[in-house]
């Protein structure tokens, strides 16, 4: 039975370390050191580990955020779970925890960043957690070293997950939403991956081309409100949309 609990000791940031290592394959210049954690924990972040009876297999890691006018938010840096366990549901045990002690907190907004074209990410983000995108951030981190990024560009989406709305409240029980008004589809192949680890020029290329469509979407002030997958694509969805 998986079980989260909150990570205190430089151990259990240790083995978060480590687990960096294993689902990533980052270099060591680019983990996130112990010292990271420790600092979260102390300033209002979260370091929330899940474990099957005394392993680590996941971990969630988020620093406190601030906005312009004075608006709190938590910015979830990290979320990695080993590769055995990616379609237990460890992931959305992990989000929701964070939600529910977020909303504890008098929170009411989670950032984080996520690669576009990771199908089941975005998938994951849009239909099971119920955020929202309304920026594209070129090439944020620089190339990095791990193997999933495939030496291209890391752009990346930001996702917004307003955690006191309705809209999240009706995803995460699985209730019925509202019909919306899509104006705009995006959308890439489902074997992105394989074209990412053999067809480097055709993957930047695939890349390029969403990325200028994200970014004339949101200059219309477009959102992406949901996300379809079919066998041979998934599919961003776009359209008018207001936060709560």
């Amino acid at each position: 039975m998986i079980a989260l609990r909150h990570l205190e000791t430089l151990a259990e940031f240790q083995e978060a370390v480590r687990l960096q290592q294993e689902i990533w394959g980052f270099d060591d210049i680019e983990l996130l050191p112990v010292r990271l954690f420790v600092v979260a924990t102390k300033v209002g972040g979260q370091a929330i580990g899940a474990f099957d009876g005394g392993r680590m297999i996941g971990f969630l890691l988020a620093i406190p955020g601030l906005k312009g006018g004075g608006g709190e938010y938590l910015h979830s840096h990290m979320m990695g779970v080993m590769t055995p366990y990616r379609n237990a549901g460890v992931g959305r045990m992990l989000k929701l925890k964070q939600r529910e002690e977020a909303l504890a907190r008098g929170l009411k907004l989670v950032e984080w960043t996520f690669d576009p074209l990771e199908i089941k990410n975005a998938y994951f983000n849009m239909e099971l957690l119920g955020a929202v995108v309304r920026r594209y951030v070129l090439n944020q981190y620089g190339t990095t070293t791990s193997h999933l990024h495939g030496g291209l560009p890391t752009d990346r989406c930001v996702a917004e997950w307003y955690i006191a709305s309705d809209r999240v409240a009706a995803i995460i029980a699985h209730k019925p939403l509202p019909p919306v008004e899509v104006l705009a589809r995006i959308s890439l192949p489902v074997d992105i991956d394989a074209i990412r680890r053999d067809e480097p020029k055709r993957a930047r290329e695939i890349q390029k081309g969403i990325s200028d469509q994200f970014l004339e979407c949101f200059d219309r002030n477009w959102a992406v409100i949901g996300f379809e997958r079919s066998a041979t694509e998934g599919t961003y969805l776009l359209g008018p949309w207001e936060p709560e």
